[in-house]
C-alpha cells in the first residue's frame, strides 16, 4: 500500500480539494453506521423466570454489556413463568418474549402471528418428579389423582410438561390441582414443606432438591438424551420470539438481539465456574453457589451453541404439541418453517464464529 502524501508535498488546489472532501467523507462513514444500529433502541423483553439457568444467555447478555455492544437497551422483565410472560406481551407490556418454542405454536393456533429468530436452548430443562416426604411408594402416575402439582405459573413450559406426562399416564389436567410457585426456591420450600406432592420445573431450584434426596425425578429434559426419551426426538428449548410484524419492520433490531444472544451462547461453551461467578450476580445462585455450578455443567450441552433451530426439533414441537398441547390437531409439516427464521442467527455465528 502506497503511503499516505505529506502536506508538504500536497499543492494547494491538492489540499483545497482534500479539505472539501472530507464532510463528504464523514457523512457516508456516518451515514452507513447510521443505517447499522438497530431501528429500536429502547426494548421490554419479557422473561419467566430470569434467574433460571434456562435463561442463563440472556441474563449474560445483560450482565456483560452485549446487549448494550450491539446499541439495545434492553429491559428483562421477569415473570413468575412462561405464560405470564406471555400474557406480558399480550397485553403490550412487553415488546418481545424469551421462552419455550411451543408458545409460539399455542399463539399461532389463537391467531397470533410469532415466530422465534432466535434460539438459545436445544432441550427444554424441565424437571418432573415427586416429593421423596409426600409420595414415599411413589411407583405410577395414577397415584399422582386428586394431588397437588407445582408449576411455575398457568400457560408455562413446566404447566404444559406437567400435563404431558399426566397424559402419558391416562390422566386429565383436572385430575390434579396445579399450584403456580414460579421459578424461585419457594418451589422448593413448597415441596420441602409437603405442600405440593409433586413438582415440574427448572434448575437451579430442582438441583437443590434432587442433591439433597427430596426429589425423585421421574422425567428430566436438562440433557439431550433425557429430551429424546421424553419426546421421541430432539426439542428446542428457550427462544426470542415476536410478532412476524416484529422481524419484517425491525430487521437490524433482531439481529441486534440475535447478535447479543449468539455472543453469549459462544461464551458460555468455554466459560469455567470462576467465569460463571464473576458474571453472574450472586443472587442468582440462590444461596447455594456449588449447586448452581452443579446444576450448569450437567445442563451445559442443553444450550445452544450458535441460536439455530433446528428443523427435526421444530417437528417434534410440532408432534408433540398437536398430541399432548393446546393445538387442535397436527399442522402440516410446512408450517414449522413459518413458526421460526434462522436467518439472523446465521448471521451471528458468522460474526462470532460460533
Amino acid at each position: 500500500m502506497s503511503p499516505l502524501p505529506r502536506r508538504s508535498d500536497l499543492s494547494a488546489p491538492s489540499r483545497r480539494r482534500l479539505l472539501l472532501g472530507a464532510p463528504a467523507l464523514i457523512c457516508a462513514a456516518s451515514l452507513a453506521r447510521a443505517q447499522e444500529l438497530p431501528e429500536l433502541r429502547a426494548l421490554r423483553l419479557a422473561v419467566g423466570g430470569k434467574t433460571t439457568l434456562y435463561h442463563l444467555p440472556l441474563a449474560l447478555a445483560e450482565q456483560m454489556d452485549y446487549f448494550k455492544a450491539e446499541g439495545l437497551e434492553v429491559e428483562l422483565q421477569d415473570h413468575a413463568g412462561g405464560g405470564l410472560a406471555e400474557q406480558a406481551f399480550m397485553q403490550g407490556r412487553a415488546d418481545i418474549v424469551a421462552g419455550g418454542f411451543e408458545h409460539v405454536l399455542f399463539l399461532r393456533e389463537r391467531g397470533v402471528n410469532c415466530r422465534a429468530f432466535v434460539s438459545f436452548g436445544r432441550a427444554p430443562q424441565t424437571v418432573f418428579g415427586v416429593g421423596t416426604r409426600a409420595m414415599p411408594d411413589y411407583r405410577h402416575v395414577s397415584q399422582l389423582k386428586g394431588r397437588r402439582i407445582g408449576i411455575s405459573s398457568p400457560g408455562s413450559t413446566t404447566h404444559w410438561f406437567a400435563t404431558m406426562v399426566l397424559a402419558r399416564g391416562g390422566m386429565a389436567p383436572g385430575d390434579v390441582e396445579f399450584v403456580s410457585l414460579g421459578t424461585t426456591t419457594a418451589a422448593a420450600d413448597a415441596l420441602r414443606e409437603a405442600r405440593i406432592d409433586a413438582l415440574c420445573g427448572v434448575d437451579p431450584a430442582i438441583s437443590m432438591l434432587e442433591l439433597r434426596g427430596e426429589l425423585r425425578v421421574l422425567w428430566d429434559a436438562r440433557s439431550l438424551r433425557g429430551t429424546q426419551e421424553a419426546f421421541g426426538g430432539p426439542m428446542p428449548g428457550g427462544c426470542v420470539y415476536g410478532p412476524q410484524d416484529f422481524v419484517v419492520r425491525y430487521p437490524r433490531t433482531a439481529q441486534a438481539l440475535a447478535h447479543a444472544v449468539v455472543r453469549a451462547l459462544k461464551w458460555l461453551q468455554t466459560a469455567g465456574p470462576r467465569d460463571i461467578v464473576r458474571a453472574i450476580p450472586e443472587a442468582y445462585m440462590h444461596g447455594d453457589r456449588a449447586i448452581y455450578l452443579a446444576a450448569l455443567e450437567k445442563a451445559r450441552e442443553a444450550f445452544s451453541p450458535d441460536g439455530l433451530m433446528a428443523e427435526e426439533a421444530a417437528l417434534t414441537a410440532l408432534r408433540v404439541s398437536a398430541r399432548y398441547g393446546a393445538l387442535k390437531g397436527p399442522l402440516p409439516p410446512v408450517a414449522a418453517g413459518s413458526t421460526y427464521t434462522n436467518d439472523f442467527a446465521r448471521r451471528a455465528k458468522q460474526r462470532f464464529l460460533a
